[in-house]
């Protein structure tokens, strides 16, 4: 048979609507996901940015610019990039906040509604959008 693979195919019963409410759900998610790159992109280039500046100070105090060095020591080195945090602290609360609750809920829908099963609205659009019998266009790599 071809067609998706049975963690791909819609459970019995399982209405049009429901599959592309998942499906914007999951668009929803992908969206957040993104998000927690670029958060995480924001962490490692604010510690590199840090580091790096302490290497600035380092060669102003070697040049002979200690004042200048100290200010920036003592008003930027290990700054707080927002009020009481340092980026690390923003990742974890985003992370086992607003991302982690974002998680579960979608879990939670997949598993009430649709048995757990993900990306059953890309696996439909796959089915209407490939070639049937053509290579590069199989179901799954079984029917290669």
């Amino acid at each position: 048979m071809s067609g998706p693979d049975a963690a791909h195919r819609r459970p019995e019963g399982l209405d049009d609507a429901t599959v592309d409410a998942l499906g914007k759900l999951s668009e929803a998610l992908e969206a957040v996901e993104v998000a927690r790159g670029h958060l995480y992109a924001f962490h490692r280039l604010s510690g590199t940015a840090d580091l790096t500046l302490g290497e600035a100070v380092d060669m102003l105090r070697a040049a002979g610019r200690t004042e200048l060095a100290e200010r920036i020591a003592t008003e930027l080195v290990g700054r707080n990039v927002v009020p009481g945090r340092w980026s690390f602290q923003i990742v974890e609360e985003y992370d086992d906040g607003y991302y982690a609750t974002f998680k579960d809920l979608e879990r939670a829908a997949r598993d009430q509604l649709a048995e757990g099963r993900r990306h059953l609205y890309e696996a439909q659009m796959k089915e209407d959008r490939r070639t049937h019998g053509r290579g590069g266009h199989e179901a799954t790599p079984d029917e290669l």
